[in-house]
C-alpha cells in the first residue's frame, strides 16, 4: 500500500503547492513593493522551495534544437526511428552541410536505473557535433499497460541487438553505467552467432561489470540481502489511474529516496544554498540548481522482472564475470569477443561503480587483440562526471571519439593506442 499512500499524499498536498506557487508569483511581481524587500524575497524563496520539494517532476526534454558542425550552426531534429513498448530509439538527425562526409554512428545506451535518458543530455550535446547519435529512450513502466507484457534483462539485451540491426553496419555502442552489462552481453551473443552487424566497438563507462572489485554501498546492500528481501520490500503494484495499473514495479520514488540518502548532507546543503541564492537575487546560481534538480528528481518506475533479474545476475551472483550468465537458453560467452574494440572508462571518485569494476571487462574478454582495447581512468570525478561535465567534455569525450574513429570497420589503423591511460598520461 506504500505506493497508494504516496499517490494519496501527493494529491493531498496539491492544493497547498498550487497556493504556494500563486503566493510566490505575488511576492516576485515587480509591481509589488514587497518584492524589493528582504522579507518579500525570503517569503518568495521559502514558497518556491516548498513548491519544488513537493512537486512531481515529469520527464524532461532533451532540448537540443541545434549543434555546431565545422563552425556552422545546424538544426537538430529528434526522430523516433525504432519503437517497442518499453523503449524508443531516438536519432538526433542533423541537417549536415551539402557534400559533407557522414560521421560515425554512436548508439548511446542510457541507464535504465531510475532516471530518464535525458540524464545524458550533456553527453549527447558534447558528442553531437562529431557523430550521428542514437539514444535509448526507456519508457516509464507505470505508463505501460500490463497487456503489453513483461520486460526483463533478457528482453533488454534483445532490444539492444535489434537496435544495432536497425542502425546498421559499423555502429559503435556506448553503455553508460547500468547498461554496461547488457551491452557486453549483447556483443558477446552477436559475436558467438557470427552476426555480420556486430558493433565495430563498444565503450563501457562507469558500469558494474564485476561488483566484487572495490564494492560500494550499493554493491554491499545487494550482497547483504537475499533476493526475496528486495521482492518483499521494494516491489509494488502501480496504482490507479496510471496506464500501467497493477503492473508490479520498483517505484521511481523509492529509487530516488535511495539516491538522496546516499548523499543526504549534500542535498540538504544544496537546497539551503538555493534558498540563500534566491534571497540574494543570485539568479545564475539558482537557475543551475533548478536545472540540476529538474533532471535529478525526475524518475521512472522499473518492471519487477527487470529489476530483480538485474540484482540477482549482476550484484548477487556476479554471473557475467563468473562466466555463468545466461541469455534465455544461451550462455553469454565473453571469450567469443574477438572483432569488437573495447574502451572502458572509470571515475576516480565513483561511489556507484567502484574503481576496477568496469575495467574488469578486459579481463573477461581476453581474446580482444591488444591494439583494440584501452582503459581510461579520469581523476577527480564521481559517477556523473564520467559522462557529463567539464572534464567529460575536455578529457573523456575526445578519447571516445578518437577510439571509435580509429576502430571503425575499414578505417586505416595507425599505431596501436596505449592500453591504460590515467589522467591523460599513459600508464
Amino acid at each position: 500500500m506504500i505506493y497508494q499512500f504516496y499517490e494519496m499524499n501527493h494529491a493531498a498536498v496539491a492544493p497547498f503547492r498550487a497556493a504556494a506557487d500563486a503566493m510566490r508569483l505575488f511576492h516576485t511581481n515587480p509591481l509589488n513593493p514587497l518584492s524589493y524587500t528582504a522579507m518579500g524575497r525570503s517569503l518568495a524563496a521559502g514558497l518556491e522551495l516548498f513548491e519544488r520539494v513537493t512537486r512531481r517532476y515529469g520527464k524532461p526534454e532533451f532540448g537540443l534544437p541545434t549543434t555546431v558542425i565545422d563552425g556552422t550552426t545546424v538544426r537538430v531534429t529528434e526522430d523516433i526511428v525504432w519503437s517497442k513498448p518499453f523503449c524508443n530509439l531516438i536519432h538526433f538527425r542533423r541537417d549536415l552541410p551539402a557534400g559533407r562526409a557522414p560521421d560515425q554512428k554512436l548508439l548511446l545506451v542510457a541507464p535504465m536505473s531510475g532516471h530518464y535518458a535525458t540524464l545524458l543530455r550533456g553527453t549527447v550535446e558534447t558528442l553531437l557535433p562529431n557523430a550521428e547519435i542514437y539514444i535509448t529512450d526507456w519508457i516509464d513502466a507505470r505508463v505501460v499497460p500490463v497487456t503489453d507484457g513483461r520486460f526483463d534483462l533478457d528482453d533488454y539485451i534483445d532490444y539492444l541487438i535489434e537496435m544495432v540491426h536497425h542502425i546498421g553496419p559499423n555502429t559503435h555502442v556506448i553503455g553508460v553505467c547500468q547498461p554496461s552489462v547488457p551491452v557486453l552481453a549483447a556483443v558477446a551473443l552477436m559475436e558467438s552467432a557470427k552476426d555480420p552487424l556486430t558493433p565495430a566497438s563498444m565503450v563501457l563507462m562507469g558500469g558494474p561489470i564485476d561488483t566484487r572489485k572495490n564494492p560500494t554501498a550499493v554493491n554491499q546492500l545487494a550482497q547483504e540481502k537475499p533476493l526475496e528481501w528486495f521482492r518483499d520490500n521494494v516491489i509494488m503494484n502501480v496504482p490507479w489511474p496510471h496506464a500501467g495499473f497493477m503492473r508490479p514495479v520498483y517505484p521511481g520514488f523509492l529509487q530516488l529516496s535511495g539516491f538522496m540518502y546516499m548523499n543526504l548532507d549534500r542535498h540538504i546543503t544544496a537546497h539551503k544554498e538555493f534558498y540563500e541564492h534566491l534571497i540574494k537575487n543570485d539568479g545564475d546560481s539558482a537557475e543551475r540548481h533548478r536545472d540540476f534538480y529538474d533532471e535529478y528528481l525526475a524518475v521512472m518506475d522499473l518492471t519487477e522482472e527487470f529489476y530483480l533479474q538485474t540484482v540477482d545476475t549482476v550484484f548477487i551472483k556476479h554471473a557475467l564475470p563468473e562466466g555463468k550468465m545466461m541469455h534465455r537458453d544461451r550462455l553469454v560467452d565473453t571469450k567469443a569477443i574477438r572483432n569488437v574494440a573495447l574502451l572502458t572508462v572509470e571515475g576516480e571518485n565513483d561511489d556507484i561503480s567502484g574503481l576496477g569494476q568496469t575495467q574488469a571487462a578486459h579481463t573477461i574478454s581476453p581474446n580482444i587483440p591488444d591494439h583494440m582495447r584501452m582503459h581510461y581512468m579520469q581523476p577527480d570525478v564521481g559517477h556523473y562526471g564520467v559522462f557529463n561535465g567539464s572534464r567529460f567534455r575536455r578529457e573523456i569525450a575526445p578519447r571516445i571519439l578518437e577510439f571509435t574513429a580509429r576502430h571503425a570497420r575499414g578505417a586505416d589503423r595507425p599505431n596501436p593506442v596505449k592500453r591504460v591511460i590515467k589522467g591523460g598520461k599513459a600508464g
